[in-house]
């Protein structure tokens, strides 16, 4: 199960509220750039790759929302939207790739509003399925150091709800676990 994913039918960010867990597991919802900082600052989403990602779907649903009828409005509205993504976390590197990446995308030229709306979207989607495979990758070259028996102890948030899905140092004691190791 995805930590952070994009509903396509009602434009909509679906995040796993970690705030609840492990008693409960329910989805928040973010709507636009504003709820989905609120999210991120109120710690809905933890973990560098999750909160990338979320940030990359913040601004696909800001642009989703937009009334903006012009290219130039709706740019400059992105780059509202990306000042109050990266308020939220200032020390946290992977959102600020991940808005950078995505007002790259922003810039490049395109057709219209609409055309603009779906590529962010895109954009947004195909970073959230790198992460998962960059870290699934990640697990299957880290079991491949840790031998049956070993002793191991990791820091810090990651696990999957770190990341899209899968986990970071945690995906490869989980990939281990799966190769049969103790």
């Amino acid at each position: 199960m995805r930590t952070v994913s994009w509903d396509p039918r009602k434009q909509e960010i679906l995040l796993i509220d970690q705030r609840l867990l492990p008693a409960r597991c329910e989805l928040f919802t973010c709507r636009d750039a504003a709820e989905t900082a609120a999210a991120i600052r109120g710690m809905v989403v933890r973990g560098a790759p999750a909160i990338g990602v979320t940030a990359a779907y913040g601004l696909a649903a800001q642009a989703c929302r937009s009334q903006s009828a012009a290219l130039p409005a709706l740019r400059a509205e992105l780059e509202e939207a990306a000042a109050i993504l990266r308020a939220s976390r200032p020390t946290a590197v992977n959102l600020f790739w991940a808005i950078d990446r995505m007002l790259r995308a922003a810039r490049e030229p395109v057709d219209s509003p609409a055309g603009l709306k779906h590529r962010l979207v895109a954009e947004a989607e195909r970073m959230a399925d790198e992460d998962v495979e960059t870290n699934r990758r990640m697990a299957l070259n880290g079991a491949g150091l840790i031998d049956d028996g070993d002793t191991l102890i990791h820091h810090c948030n990651t696990g999957a709800l770190a990341a899209v899905d899968w986990g970071t140092a945690l995906g490869c004691i989980r990939m281990a676990h799966e190769q049969g190791k103790r």
